[in-house]
């Protein structure tokens, strides 16, 4: 629609749904317009165009009387859906053939109406983080928009693509995924310039199968941009190096390899202060102090100075942007204790990626102190699920966890696993109860200890740390711990 990219809201006509949807007027008149889209009737507004989408507990067509009563302008239907057309009255409705695929349609239409550069970044572990730098680093200068929470499927992702306005200059999304062809969906509507792969691991093997099945559907990104923008390429994953192979466009490289255009020099770590390193893209190099843990948060920053790099951020503001950020809750988020012992939050989702990388960093930081962790399953294995519970195990062990408390049905796995590699039995837990596990700790926890608090979302482990929190009270002063690195640093690399 001519000039549609000036208004200050989402405002499209009956005209351009039909369109985009390749739909059918069903009733109403086709010079109707449209003020901004709902999926929800909770949050309609008058003059919305509802679009009422189908899940496996409930279905929006069940509810196109509510959205006409609370003002919609226009409805679309799925087709099979028909016989529900009495209850609308005389508000326009649009025919089509899936209404989940029309809202990404949508989406996509109004995208393409702005000329602003849309990043997209997907991976297995790592990509909200990333987001949120990349989002840090270019809004010290522009307005940005970038997807808020977890809308990162094929109904949040649109749902952000409809806040685009002309005032913006650069949009970044998540994409996430849990079953096949869904990146390549969302990378149609998206139609991103810049496409960034953080990394590729067993994540979500319930509805893949295989790792080969996953990279598969992360490579659909690169897929479906079709050598067309920038592929930002992780050095140090073979499963992302795969895929840029069959990448013939333009590209730039990050991780801790000497081939990539961005990586590191020296790694130091802060302890609970962060890690210090030296940034460096192409023949320019500056030192960061990144206020967030774990060696596997400097490869998302390389990342994000990757995305950003090319989008024309300098040294410096990318230097600025990775110092000033600060984590999200849930996300390798470090709380000082009152009782001088420290807790490491990353409950907010676990995978075996993850999970090996929040172990490595729980090793890093207790250094000569106790390392507790407190793991909860990580769900949507699927026949892998047992074995790679056991290696999680083994890894608990090998990175020097003095003790254990697991919390769900692969607790066993993870149990044997850790015994194999010398963990003792009488240092491993199960506890179900969150209240018991904190009661545990509330009663077992020292000075200078560190508990790690890892496992998927369902597992409800974020109630562990909050708990933990509520039962000690934070203390702001600095630790009297030796070993315990807060403000110094220990080089690493």
């Amino acid at each position: 629609m001519k000039g549609l990219n000036e208004q200050v809201s989402l405002v499209l006509t009956v005209e351009d749904v039909l369109t985009a949807t390749d739909g059918h007027l069903l009733k109403g008149a086709a010079g109707g317009i449209f003020h901004g889209i709902a999926t929800d009737t909770r949050k309609l507004s008058r003059g919305n165009l509802f679009i009422p989408l189908a899940g496996e507990k409930f279905d929006g067509h069940d509810f196109l009387k509510e959205a006409v009563e609370a003002g919609a302008s226009g409805l679309l239907l799925q087709r099979g859906k028909e016989g529900r057309l009495s209850v609308v009255g005389d508000t326009v409705v649009i025919l089509v053939e899936d209404t989940l695929r029309a809202l990404g349609d949508i989406a996509h239409f109004w995208r393409g109406l702005f000329t602003v550069p849309v990043v997209a970044v997907t991976g297995s572990s790592g990509k909200t983080t990333t987001k949120e730098m990349i989002a840090g680093i270019l809004g010290d200068g522009r307005a940005v928009l970038k997807s808020p929470g977890n809308f990162n499927n094929l109904v949040g992702l649109p749902l952000t693509i409809f806040e685009i306005r002309r005032s913006h200059e650069a949009v970044v999304l998540e994409m996430g995924t849990n079953r096949k062809g869904e990146i390549g969906r969302l990378t149609e509507i998206a139609a991103p310039d810049v496409g960034v792969i953080t990394n590729i691991g067993p994540a979500h093997l319930q509805g893949f199968g295989s790792l080969e099945a996953v990279r598969e559907e992360k490579g659909d990104l690169f897929r479906v941009m079709a050598n067309k923008g920038m592929a930002v390429v992780n050095c140090d994953d073979e499963n992302v190096r795969h895929l840029a192979r069959e990448w013939d466009g333009e590209r730039i490289t990050f991780g801790f390899s000497e081939e990539a255009y961005v990586k590191v020099g020296q790694v130091a770590s802060r302890g609970g202060e962060g890690v210090r390193f030296t940034l460096r893209i192409g023949e320019l190099e500056k030192d960061v102090c990144l206020p967030v843990v774990g060696e596997h948060n400097v490869r998302n920053a390389l990342a994000a100075a990757a995305a950003s790099w090319v989008l024309g951020e300098n040294m410096d503001s990318i230097c600025r942007a990775l110092e000033s950020f600060e984590p999200l809750g849930g996300r390798m988020t470090v709380r000082r204790l009152k009782n001088e012992a420290f807790l490491l939050d990353d409950s907010y989702n676990a995978n075996p990626v993850s999970v090996k990388e929040s172990l490595k960093t729980l090793r890093d930081l207790k250094g000569a102190h106790r390392g507790i962790a407190v793991l909860g399953d990580m769900l949507e294995l699927g026949e892998e699920a047992e074995s790679l519970h056991v290696g999680i195990g083994r890894i608990a062990a090998e990175t020097g966890v003095d003790a254990l408390i697991l919390k769900g049905i692969y607790s066993r796995a993870v149990a044997s696993g850790a015994m194999e590699r010398g963990l003792p039995r009488e240092r491993i837990l199960f506890m179900e109860d969150p209240g018991e596990i904190v009661d545990n700790l509330k009663d077992s926890l020292q000075k200078c200890d560190w508990v790690l608090v890892k496992g998927s979302r369902k597992m409800g482990l974020d109630e562990v740390g909050s708990a933990l929190v509520d039962a000690f009270g934070l203390c702001e002063a600095p630790p009297d711990c030796e070993g315990v690195i807060f403000g110094e640093e220990v080089s690493k690399r």
